[in-house]
Parts: C-alpha cells; structure tokens; sequence
C-alpha cells in the first residue's frame, strides 16, 4: 500500500512553484459551455424548483421533505435544524446570486423562520413541523447549531448585520463547549453497529467547525476563528489520520486516541474527501504551501481508493479497512464533494492529476445523475451502486448540491479570469 510520503512525491508539490496555466478546455468542453452548464444547473434547474416547491413563503423556511418527480411536500417538515439553514443565505454575499431575482424575495425567510426558535441552551431540534416545533424522531447531536450558525454568518454577508455574525459565533462557542464534554453523545448511524463510546471526537464535526471558521474568516479577522480553524486542522491531521494505512478514521476517543470496537478500521471516506478540499481551502487562506502540499496528497489518496473501477463513481464509506469491507451504495454530495476538491486544483495548480480525475468524474455525474432524462427537475440524491433510477426520492438535496454548483460556478469564473488575463512573467 502506498505511504504517505510516497503520495506526496506523487502529487502536485512540485506544480506548486509554478504559476496557474489554465488549458481553454476542461472535461471535454470550453470553459464558457461548463460554466454555462454549472449556471443552468443552479439557476434554470435547482433555484425555481427551490422557489417553487421547498421554500415556504408563508410562514418561511424549507420543506425539504419533497418529491422531485412531483414537487409535492411529502411531510410538513422544515429541516431548518440542520442542513437547510446553512444553505438559508444561498451564498447570498456574491454579486451574481443578487442578481437572482426569485432569492431576493424569500432571502429573509430562512432567518425569520428559525431565530425565534433558538433554544436557550444545548442542542438544536434535527427538524422543525411547518408551525415551528420541534419533531422528535432523531437524536439532536452539534451539527444542527453548527450549520445554522454557518447560514448566519453568510447571512451577515448579504446584509451587513453584524447582529448575525455575533449570534453565529456565539452559537458555536457554546456548541464547541457541549462537543469537549465528556459526556457528549453521537450515534454514528452510517456505520451501524459499533458501539457508543463516551465524548467521541467526530471527524465529520471537525469538518464542519472548520469550514465555518474559514468562511467566518473570509469576513474578517477574528483570534478566535483563527484558534478553531488551527484547532480544528490538527485534530483531523494529528489525531484523525491513521498512519497504519494513511486514511482518516471517522471516530476517535476523546483525548484524540485511537479507537478500538471496530472505529481504528472505519473509515468514512466520503466524510475525509469533503474534509480535505475544506483543509485545501484553509490552507490557501493561510496561504501554508506545506499544508497544502499534504491535503492534496491525502486528497489524492482517498479519492483514488474510493473509486469503483467496475461502475465508476466513488464508495462512501470502507466499514473495515483490514476486511476490505465496503458500503457499495452511491451518494450524489460524495460524487460532487471530488469536483470541488479536483477544480480547486485546477485553479490553484493546474494540476494534472486534478484534471484528469475532474472530466472522469464530472462525465460520470452528468451521465448518471440528474433527473432530466427522467423527465424531472434536479438529480438523484442516491441509488445502488449503478445508479440504478427509481421513483423513490423523498427529499430536496438542499446543503451539498447547491454549494457544489455555486463553489464551482464561482471557481470557473476565477479560471476564465485568469486565463483571459495571465499573470505578468
């Protein structure tokens, strides 16, 4: 099995002195018919049926609870304790989604829908009912405080509240202090059958703590944001990263110790895919070429073993390395998860690899994925590991469709940018 170090020789660390190049193509079409592609996909496809059928214009939030094959809500159900609030903003600080005129009339709505159910202290409910109150049902665990101070955050982006931006920090500290409890709880439902362990460290909530702490830190300085983001990069680096086969396992003991019962196998991958474009980024903000150098590589590794060399696509999730155990089943955020990784890339490095592996996957998606050739709007959220269609969607993808399309869309336009206009030699 490759080693680290060979997977850092084998990447892009020598690309990284030299200055971005971009090609005039890119997966097979110019720049100007992708970036058309991304658009349509975001603003002809994903926004109207948003518009349309989740957004609850009357009492606000999302009901993602909703069938794409007929844009009808299946449970009256706002998820604004989880994913949906993050997305509430739409990215709404950049110039080009103001220019959406349907996000401008529920942009508020979001906000308005979940402040006033903010609890005093702890968790936040996982789901709301259309009236506000909370659903029982699955445990509450951080990520739901975590995204909705995501969506705050960005929301004082667009308005210039710094109210927003106060309330989101303050959501955090208090979901950081409830995670370095001891007796925090997470049932870690994607791999059934491993056993509770007290105050697990949660690679995914790492995750989660660090993109918010770059995006926070794209707005301005802050030490405390500075503290997490460190904090946060060496928990998944230092204690996450399991050297034995240079993969990061998902759970670890509280003091940051391997785990046994099975989780020193683990390993999440589609979760350390994500994680490792989010670490590219915040090494590209601390402008750490060392650190970079290291996400990539491990980039590069996780993706290149989730790959399925019979049907294409990518595994999320290897349930016992040693076994070589895998969940053969296909999500669509792990497939987009590898195209922001691989044209962050492209853009910073022009990295050859990185092109390669982002025309194999986006050709796959567009061939696989969306529903149009099934005569629907937007894509499939799931599916065996062919991707077999079947008309069984219950819920709008609603965090991780939308960021891939609006990541992308804002990342070909720096490349066309910079294409058309190279760097002085």
């Amino acid at each position: 099995m490759a080693t680290l170090a060979s997977g850092l020789a084998a990447c892009s660390a020598p690309a990284a002195k030299e200055s971005p190049a971009p090609a005039n193509t890119l997966a097979g079409r110019t720049l100007p018919e992708l970036r058309g592609l991304y658009h349509a996909d975001l603003f002809d496809d994903f926004l109207p049926f948003l518009d349309a059928h989740v957004i609850d214009h009357e009492r606000g939030g999302f009901m993602c609870n909703t069938g794409p094959q007929r844009g009808q809500p299946l449970d009256r159900q706002d998820n604004l304790g989880t994913r949906a609030a993050a997305s509430g903003s739409i990215r709404s600080s950049t110039a080009r989604l103001r220019r959406s005129r349907s996000i401008s009339t529920w942009r508020a709505s979001p906000v308005e829908f979940i402040l006033p159910h903010r609890p005093k202290s702890g968790l936040w409910p996982a789901s709301f009912t259309q009236d506000g109150v909370a659903k029982p049902g699955r445990t509450a665990d951080i990520y739901g405080g975590l995204f909705v101070a995501n969506g705050l955050a960005e929301f004082e982006r667009a308005t210039g509240d710094d109210e927003y931006r106060v309330m989101a920090k303050e959501i955090v500290e208090d979901h950081v202090a409830l995670y370095d409890s001891p007796e925090y709880r997470y049932d870690v439902t994607y791999s059934p059958g491993l056993p509770a362990i007290p105050g697990p460290r949660v690679l995914g909530h790492w995750m989660v703590l660090l993109r918010f702490a770059t995006q926070y830190l794209e707005a301005g300085a802050d030490p405390w944001a500075e503290q997490l983001a460190k904090r946060s990069t060496d928990a998944l680096l230092d204690q996450h990263f399991n050297p034995a086969y240079d993969l990061f396992n998902e759970v670890v003991n509280h003091d940051g110790s391997r785990a046994g019962q099975g989780y020193d196998q683990f390993c999440y991958i589609g979760h350390a895919i994500e994680t490792l474009w989010m670490v590219m980024f915040e090494a590209d903000r601390r402008k750490d070429d060392a650190l970079l150098d290291r996400a990539a590589a491990l980039f590069r590794r996780h993706v290149e073993i989730a790959w399925d060399d019979v049907y294409q696509g990518f595994f999320r999730s290897i349930d016992h390395v040693d076994d070589n155990r895998w969940q053969v089943d296909k999500v669509l955020w792990l497939q987009e998860e590898v195209l922001i990784g691989t044209l962050f890339l492209i853009e910073k490095r022009d990295d050859r690899w990185a092109r390669e592996w982002f025309a194999r996957t986006y050709d796959y998606v567009r061939d696989k994925w969306p529903l149009a050739p099934h005569g629907h709007a937007l894509w499939i959220l799931s599916a065996d590991r062919k991707v077999t269609y079947e008309e069984k969607a219950t819920r709008v993808g609603n965090f991780h469709h939308p960021r891939h399309l609006m990541l992308n869309l804002l990342a070909l336009d720096r490349i066309s940018s910079l294409d058309a206009n190279p760097p002085n030699p």
